[in-house]
Parts: C-alpha cells; structure tokens; sequence
C-alpha cells in the first residue's frame, strides 16, 4: 500500500441496500490489510427506491482523502444525478470521475486498485476493464 491518500470510491444504486451490500463485498474482496474508504449512497434520503443528490454529496465528500474520487452508478436515472453533480461543479469534491463501469465487478476492481494506493487513473482503468470478464 502506497503511503500517500487514497482514491475513495462511492458506490450509487437505487437501493440502499444494494449500494450497501455491494461495498461491503467489495471492501471484503480487498484483504485483510487496509482498504480505500468505501461509501455507499443508494436510494433516497427516506429509505425509498431513487437516487439523492445529497446522498451521492455526502458520500463522495466522506471517502475524499485528496487523491480523487471513482464514483460507480448503477443504472440510468443514478449515472444522470452523478453527471449533474459533476456539472454543477461545487457539490462534489475535486478529482470526483464518474466511471464506466459494471457495478458489482467494477466496484469490487475499483476497491482493490485503489486499496494499492494507485492514483484515479488506474482506479478508474481497472474498473472499466470489468466489461470484459468472462463468466463462462
């Protein structure tokens, strides 16, 4: 592990908890040793199926150590909220990078990079590499 920050990664699904359950998996998946701050920000602030803004925020603002944020949404309506946060430009931390990636397979690749202490980049690159696992 790298001496430095860490890249934080926010997990957004219209579950709670489903963006729960995947983070703890991927934090599982990680080791033994330290891992990346991981946050979940799944549903809406009332425990309701959606996606919250200032959930996605307060999330992206908890993992920020300072060395980026990979951020991994779900599905459509979750990706358009992050990408406006991104757009609005003062509701998120600097360095915050929406990544294309598959939820569960990408979360669990975005958890373990980053857990190395390799910089957004890479976190982001791993991530997106998960398109291409095979299952069979």
């Amino acid at each position: 592990m790298a001496d430095g920050p860490l890249v934080g990664v926010v997990l957004v699904s219209h579950s709670g908890p489903v963006a729960e359950a995947v983070a703890a998996l991927a934090t599982g998946l990680a080791g033994g040793g330290a891992t990346a701050p991981v946050a979940a920000a799944g549903g809406t602030a009332d425990g309701g199926l959606g996606t919250s803004a200032e959930l996605i925020s307060a999330a992206a603002c908890r993992v920020d150590r300072g060395a980026g944020v990979a951020v991994l949404a779900d599905l459509g309506s979750a990706v358009l909220t992050v990408k406006a946060l991104i757009a609005e430009g003062d509701e998120l931390p600097d360095g915050t990078r929406l990544v294309d990636a598959p939820f569960v397979e990408g979360a669990v690749a975005a958890v373990v990079t980053a857990s190395t202490g390799a910089d957004l980049a890479a976190v982001e690159a791993a991530a997106a590499e998960a398109y291409t696992y095979r299952k069979v």
